[in-house]
């Protein structure tokens, strides 16, 4: 109970944040992408509560705000993990085995693709090409990149975020 309250009061006090900065775009319509990048960056999702701040501060509509979300890749409607993996299926790294990566990190994260695991430690994606192609098939873990992965390389990988 204790945790649930601390929570809900570190997400008001975010809120708070997002509406004071909010306060620099009011009314510019042309400014959605860097408001919602901002309050991500407060918040580190995008929840409804957030969206529509964001819709009513800048005078556009709730729909716009989530249509912009939904068409760009680096926002999120869900939290994410404190270590975000990212497993590239580009052609290089698909060809050298990272669908059998991805399997084995889904397999020891007890999640799939799009999830965070239950203690918010870690969030599971897959992107097209990461532009490590010589190092295929390759993960970014936040902003480290790991290259010439094996599926048995995976848990010694992960020990390092535990």
């Amino acid at each position: 109970m204790e945790a649930a309250v601390k929570k809900d009061f570190e997400f008001e006090q975010k809120l708070k944040m997002v509406d004071e900065m909010l306060e620099k775009y009011r009314g510019q319509r042309g400014a959605l992408l860097q408001a919602l990048q901002e309050a991500q960056g407060i918040v580190g999702y995008l929840p409804l509560e957030v969206q529509k701040k964001v819709a009513e501060a800048l005078n556009i509509t709730l729909s716009e705000v989530y249509s912009t979300i939904t068409f760009y890749s680096f926002f999120n409607l869900k939290p994410r993990g404190k270590y975000q993996i990212r497993v590239c299926l580009g052609t290089a790294c698909y060809v050298k085995g990272a669908n059998k990566v991805l399997d084995r990190l889904e397999k020891e994260l007890g999640i799939k693709v799009g999830d965070t695991t239950d203690d918010a430690k870690f969030s599971l994606d897959a992107c097209r090409c990461v532009g490590a192609c010589g190092l295929a098939p390759t993960i970014i873990i936040n902003d480290e990149v790991y290259g010439r992965l094996t599926p048995d390389k995976v848990p010694e990988i992960l020990q390092k975020y535990e």
